[in-house]
């Protein structure tokens, strides 16, 4: 496995001089960001291509042993078939968050070089560009919006009288690692979650469900691995409602097999979150409110965008879930007589 002395040894750019070249190009410069997904849509050096890797031990091999070509890594089809095209003859800029120690970073380096591309480290990593040139760094916002379940301010009702099966257990105050198990054998998480092979194998994960248009996924044909692709945006004009019952469908072949099933999006927080949702209310029979309390408790950073709620709430109805059934719920003990349906801590006012 290479080492992170291989980028000592390898040609270094200045933050300055990226800039620089940006500014007044004198020839083709391609910036390569290899942090995790979810950082490179937080903020990134602009006109960067994100080129992610799972720290994971048998993808990093592959990759160093040619098996993994550099291309492959590449999500969105747009940056693969740019970085197809100037490979060859730009100048490559390759940066990681620091300094440190970092294997997919090295491992990476390595590659390009042997690829043969005019590779160099950006010095410092990304935090000391950012903090040097801010105004150079762009992010993508529709993944991380904030608009969603979380902006209509939906709380458990009254979360003492509904308790799960001893089988399963409320998730501490802080998000866990993903995949965050919600159900025996069913996952919710992100793109790095479906890459890491040594984490689905810890899991037994063998059904993957991609909501996505655009990620691979990545153990295709690998044994045993089986996929079903969703191609939806994190967008208003989406329409997953009419993806739920093959989504049902497919995750109830999984855990009916006993075998886990990873349902993800990009950042695991609307599409992969609706999704899961629906088919909590499917199984479990119970309102939207009871199952989105269920998995916020279990992954805190849940928000499917609105037009996705509303969604779920066209399903709710197509359920005849407007009112509490949890009696007939397996998962639920008898619920008190109340005075308010589990969809009052929704505020109407935002469906009038």
């Amino acid at each position: 496995m290479p080492s992170r002395d291989d980028a000592k040894d390898a040609n270094s750019m200045s933050s300055e001089e990226i800039v620089s070249r940006f500014r007044t190009p004198c020839s083709p410069l391609l910036v390569l960001d290899c942090r995790p997904r979810e950082a490179y849509a937080a903020s990134h050096i602009r006109r960067a291509l994100n080129i992610s890797l799972p720290a994971s031990i048998i993808m990093l091999r592959r990759l160093a042993n040619g098996k993994l070509s550099v291309s492959s890594l590449f999500s969105d089809p747009e940056s693969k078939e740019l970085f197809l095209k100037l490979w060859k003859d730009a100048n490559l800029v390759l940066y990681d968050s620091d300094s440190r120690d970092n294997k997919v970073f090295s491992t990476l380096l390595q590659r390009l070089h042997s690829e043969g591309c005019k590779v160099s480290c950006l010095q410092g990593g990304f935090d000391n560009f950012k903090s040097l040139y801010p105004e150079w760094c762009d992010s993508e916002s529709s993944e991380t919006s904030l608009l969603g379940l979380m902006s209509l301010r939906i709380s458990s009702v009254h979360s003492d009288v509904r308790q799960l099966d001893s089988g399963l257990s409320d998730c501490s105050a802080t998000t866990p690692p993903l995949p965050v198990e919600i159900l025996p054998n069913l996952y919710l998480g992100n793109a790095s979650d479906s890459s890491d092979w040594e984490a689905l194998e810890r899991y037994g994960i063998h059904y993957i469900l991609n909501v996505t248009p655009n990620l691979p996924n990545t153990f295709k044909t690998e044994m045993g691995m089986k996929y079903m692709q969703i191609p939806i945006q994190d967008h208003w004009s989406q329409n997953l409602f009419n993806f739920f019952p093959q989504a049902i469908k497919f995750i109830d072949e999984a855990r009916k097999r006993n075998l886990g099933v990873l349902v993800h999006c990009l950042a695991g927080i609307s599409r992969s979150v609706t999704i899961t949702l629906a088919y909590l209310m499917h199984e479990l029979n119970i309102p939207l409110n009871e199952a989105f309390d269920f998995v916020q408790r279990r992954k805190a950073n849940v928000s499917p965008n609105l037009n996705f709620l509303g969604q779920l709430k066209d399903f709710e109805r197509q359920l005849n879930l407007s009112t509490c059934h949890c009696l007939n719920s397996p998962y639920h003990e008898h619920c008190s007589s109340i005075g308010s349906t589990p969809d009052s801590a929704v505020h109407t006012e935002i469906w009038t």
